[in-house]
């Protein structure tokens, strides 16, 4: 069992300490603190944001020209239309066609999907971030196994995957070499790269990785109907909804949810029942089956929803959850002994769970950056094979 170290506090770190009775109440919670995000995001000190990485970064972030068959962006997957998510359980990357719930893979096809659900890209410039809003870009955890640290990191990671952008005919060895050398020969690559990392051979890996992770950290919603109640706004949040996110405490949900992206960024054994269209058992971190607590940001771009999609709505994870405190394991590979014993400590029943859901959709914000290049670079189609 892996084992998960709660942060404890004594109250909330939010900008308004005076607020209302339901905030007090949450402040005397001592394992579930919350607070609305920054407004600004930190950046490594060796790839500052500036207005021309960030927009370098979103045309590579569009660009099919950096996988192996050049037939999927990192865009086809996190697209700004499903909130920098896809509305599927488990993604089709390379050797696919089609957007969302409508992409299928072209026959013939080797290409098994993608293991795991699609994270949202909103929020992740944030991601690490504790009960008292500390952070450190370099070390931010990454992907539903914590891989991987920071948003540089993170990048590369799908145009090394064989099922995500690889494909079959490069091997890992030779991907990132080959997409350096399609980038040196498309001139208005050449000039923003420059620009943008000046010095002798610009177009580098690391300064791929180092432009999307900018576009990335671009990509923030930061006032939420529950940061503008935290920062001290009381009527930004219903009575009905501040009585959820009392019960989301009460119940134990912000044991792991905590700190103003609702989530310890630590690893938990849950116990959620397979995707059965894997083949293979995904055996989690250290092969324990544990997997990362998730953000609950903009649930509403995100579903389905748990590592593997494995649940279409909100309403089915309070019930995976009330199934768990009752001493019902859905997980054949795992006994109830090994299910994380934070998890086995809530204490959820149905009538809880319509204010906890109600509450959960203060978090959703539409207002961020959906701006699609018109075209990219490389002359391919925006975004990879989507339409």
């Amino acid at each position: 069992m892996i084992l998960v170290i709660i942060l404890v506090a004594s109250r909330c770190t939010s900008e308004d300490s005076s607020g209302s009775q339901a905030k007090a109440a949450v402040q005397k919670e001592p394992l579930s603190i919350h607070s609305a995000l920054p407004r600004k995001v930190k950046s490594p000190k060796d790839n500052p944001t500036t207005e021309g990485k960030v927009e370098l970064g979103r045309l590579l972030f569009y660009d099919p020209i950096l996988s192996g068959d050049k037939d999927i962006a990192c865009a086809t997957c996190h697209h700004p239309e499903n909130g920098y998510a896809e509305f599927r359980d488990l993604s089709i990357g390379t050797n696919g066609q089609g957007f969302g719930i409508k992409r299928v893979f072209k026959e013939p096809n080797v290409i098994p999907l993608v293991k795991r659900n699609a994270h949202t890209i909103l929020n992740t410039a944030f991601n690490g971030m504790d009960t008292g809003n500390r952070y450190d870009p370099t070390e931010a955890p990454m992907f539903w196994d914590n891989r991987v640290v920071s948003l540089e990191k993170q990048a590369l990671e799908p145009l090394l995957a064989f099922e995500e952008m690889r494909g079959p005919n490069y091997g890992k060895e030779d991907i990132l070499d080959e997409v350096v050398d399609r980038l040196e020969g498309i001139p208005e690559y050449v000039e923003k790269f420059q620009q943008n990392f000046p010095g002798p051979n610009p177009i580098q890996p690391e300064n791929v990785a180092k432009a999307i992770a900018a576009f990335e950290r671009t990509l923030i919603t930061t006032d939420t109907r529950f940061d503008q109640y935290m920062r001290g706004d009381e009527k930004a949040i219903s009575l009905s909804e501040r009585d959820g996110f009392l019960m989301f405490n009460k119940v134990g949900c912000g044991k792991c949810h905590n700190g103003p992206m609702f989530s310890d960024y630590q690893a938990h054994v849950v116990g959620v029942p397979t995707n059965k269209k894997l083949t293979e058992l995904d055996k989690g971190i250290n092969e324990e089956f544990a997997f990362r607590t998730p953000s609950l940001r903009n649930l509403r771009f995100s579903a389905p929803y748990m590592h593997n999609g494995r649940f279409n709505s909100l309403q089915e994870v309070l019930e995976f959850y009330e199934d768990i405190s009752g001493g019902k394991n859905r997980h054949k590979a795992l006994g109830q002994e090994d299910i994380d014993p934070l998890i086995k400590q809530l204490d959820l029943s149905v009538r809880e769970m319509l204010p906890i859901i109600s509450f959960l959709n203060t978090l959703n914000e539409t207002n961020f950056d959906k701006e699609i290049p018109e075209q990219v670079p490389s002359g391919l189609p925006v975004g990879g094979n989507i339409e």
